[in-house]
């Protein structure tokens, strides 16, 4: 299976192209703020993107930069030759679905103002009713148990 489930903000306005034959085509960067920040590190990932028909027609339309978005994808694969001659692998999300996630006014603020990522992740669930429900991952490897082989069954 190949899915991806991704929520971010657009980092740049949308430019929407057109192929040869007709076909709408939309490419963009969504940051994807980390869950955990190591120190040094960034706070987000940035995720290459691209959409498709219909698709790409909506989003160039209603997204802009830093507007916050629901993509839901496969990873897509590909190289091509770069300028020096050596092959260049690319890795990017294919749009299958996307859903918005704040209103239209908030995006326009949000467009105003430069993206900052921020500790928390956003994301399309309750926090809240996950963290009931969820230990820190941490806790889990926290304690070891004293365990003799002999008390294994295999």
């Amino acid at each position: 299976m190949n899915k991806v489930l991704l929520t971010g903000r657009i980092t740049k306005d949308l430019e929407l192209r057109k192929t040869q034959s007709g076909t709408s085509v939309v490419r963009f960067t969504l940051a994807v703020n980390r869950r955990f920040k190591q120190e040094g590190q960034p706070d987000a990932d940035f995720i290459s993107c691209t959409a498709w028909g219909k698709q790409a027609d909506v989003m160039s339309q209603y997204l802009a930069k830093g507007s916050l978005i629901g993509v839901e994808g496969r990873i897509t694969t590909g190289s091509y030759q770069g300028q020096d001659g050596k092959t260049v692998y690319t890795t990017d999300v294919t749009v299958e679905n996307f859903d918005f996630l704040e209103s239209r006014g908030a995006s326009t603020q949000t467009h105003a103002q430069p993206y900052v990522p921020q500790n928390q992740p956003q994301t399309g669930f309750a926090q809240n009713d996950f963290n009931q429900n969820q230990s820190s991952v941490a806790d889990d490897f926290e304690n070891t148990l004293d365990i003799a082989s002999d008390d294994l069954p295999f």
